[in-house]
């Protein structure tokens, strides 16, 4: 590529970009992205339309206090609605709630300016460290030579086995300084920084994709039976972008337990050393709900998947699609009627008098294209769908709390009046041996609506085994209840 052309392509980015909700958001007032800065963190990306509302409120009385000029006709929440329609914030439903979160250019946006606003700096050697591990790996994987990989494995085993016997013979491990320690926890804060961001631009992919296949569906102008293949192929183009790499990585990270385990076991041994006090109070926040916030980002993406799926289903279902794969049958055989027809010769209408004066031919006039009697390429198939290609996301089913009330009594009453959570748990059939039937006894054992009696023994636990939606089993370590009879009148 030219340089020229390189520049021109960079020329049409920056249009692009000033004509987006980033620049305009780093355009507007400072006192919004410093708003947008506190409310919205690592471990808190969503918060509720009241709640929102209230802290807007408050700030917005702080710098009318510092004599900073604010329309007087707006509230909060013109402030929030504004914001909306500038694509800073989004305002999805969640559980019949609203709730604000930033968009994808927002969130980048934040994360930009922690990063010119910090005082820390991103090069230290845990990064460093982390960047030669990740060019060593992709020159392994990536190296095609059966030999290079088993030497390169062979010098690796070679180094350990020389650690662990180092280890045995008495040597002092070679442990990280506290500050090497802290700087190292607060690179791996900053690499997660940058995944809602991804998150959040690969589920506006998908709804636009959503968008688009509902609306093609409805727009009786858009030809029938092109709308599926439509959205399949746009589907496999967002999941080649970056952001959908990242989301399908980490798609086959949380769905493998070995690796949830190792990375839980690594997040919780790191909390505990002693080097951890000198992070921040929302640093170590960000650190331990790392994973539960990847989860809850993906299952967002996987929701709209589902709704997707649901609105294919729907369209196959439907009797335009059927209407469209019997036409398509229908003009197949005409093409086929059409090429196989055998056509003579054919005679003039008028018969041409070639001597006289005004003589034009047809082509001049343009009464006969030959291109026009050439037959129209043939149609695609339409896509084979079936059953197999709707895929929803199972979800446990919710704590059945009579037949859990019943368990609790008939336990009690075999077992002399007293009963522990164990042992009601154990008397469950295996269709509610699930983590909601476990919530839901601790619900009833805390005496919520005042049902029964307990003894709460926070000194000992119990532990109890479940199963998961896809068939793994479970543990859970709850306190010691024990349901005793009520002896009250």
């Amino acid at each position: 590529m030219r340089f020229t052309d390189n520049a021109v392509a960079q020329w049409h980015a920056q249009k692009e970009l000033r004509a987006s909700p980033a620049w305009k958001l780093l355009q507007g007032s400072p006192w919004t992205v410093a708003f947008l800065r506190s409310v919205f963190t690592a471990t808190r990306q969503r918060m509720p339309l009241e709640e929102f509302h209230g802290d807007l409120a408050e700030f917005m009385k702080e710098l009318r206090d510092e004599n900073l000029s604010l329309n007087e006709a707006w509230q909060a929440s013109n402030y929030a609605d504004s914001w909306v329609r500038s694509q800073f914030l989004s305002r999805p439903m969640v559980d019949g709630k609203f709730f604000y979160e930033p968009t994808a250019s927002t969130a980048r946006v934040l994360a930009f300016t922690d990063t010119l606003t910090g005082s820390r700096t991103n090069l230290n050697s845990s990064r460093l460290s982390t960047l030669l591990n990740s060019i060593e790996a992709l020159s392994r994987q990536s190296d095609p030579d059966p030999k290079s990989r088993i030497a390169t494995l062979e010098a690796e085993i070679a180094e350990r086995e020389n650690e662990i016997t180092a280890l045995r013979n008495g040597a002092n491990p070679a442990v990280l300084s506290e500050d090497s320690a802290v700087a190292a926890t607060r690179s791996v804060l900053d690499l997660a920084a940058g995944l809602p961001a991804d998150f959040k631009r690969m589920r506006d992919g998908v709804e636009v994709m959503l968008h688009s296949i509902r609306q093609e569906i409805m727009d009786s102008s858009v030809t029938k039976g092109v709308a599926v293949g439509q959205v399949l192929a746009a589907d496999l183009a967002l999941r080649g972008t970056a952001e959908g790499e990242t989301f399908q990585g980490f798609t086959e990270f949380l769905n493998d337990p070995v690796q949830q385990g190792r990375f839980r076991q690594s997040i919780n041994e790191v909390l505990e050393r002693d080097f951890t006090g000198q992070l921040s109070a929302e640093e170590r926040r960000n650190l331990a709900s790392l994973l539960r916030e990847m989860r809850r980002q993906a299952a967002e993406v996987h929701a709209i998947y589902g709704r997707l799926s649901e609105s294919l289903h729907a369209y196959v279902q439907s009797a335009e699609f059927k209407e469209s794969v019997l036409l398509r049958k229908a003009i197949h055989l005409a093409e086929q009627a059409v090429a196989a027809a055998s056509l003579g010769s054919r005679a003039g209408v008028v018969e041409p008098l070639l001597y006289a004066p005004n003589f034009e031919t047809l082509a001049g006039l343009g009464i006969f294209n030959p291109e026009d009697h050439v037959p129209p390429p043939k149609l695609a198939a339409p896509p084979a769908l079936s059953d197999a290609d709707i895929h929803r996301t199972p979800a446990t089913a919710a704590p059945d709390m009579p037949r859990l009330h019943a368990a609790i009594e008939r336990t009690r009453e075999t077992r002399h009046g007293s009963a522990t959570l164990h042992e009601v748990y154990a008397s469950l059939p295996a269709d509610l041996q699930h983590i909601n039937s476990i919530r839901g006894l601790v619900l009833a054992a805390r005496g919520a609506a005042n049902t029964f009696v307990n003894d709460i023994d926070p000194d000992r636990t119990e532990t109890l085994t479940f199963t998961q939606i896809d068939g793994t089993t479970r543990t859970a370590r709850v306190p010691l209840f024990t349901f005793v009879k009520d002896s009250s009148p």
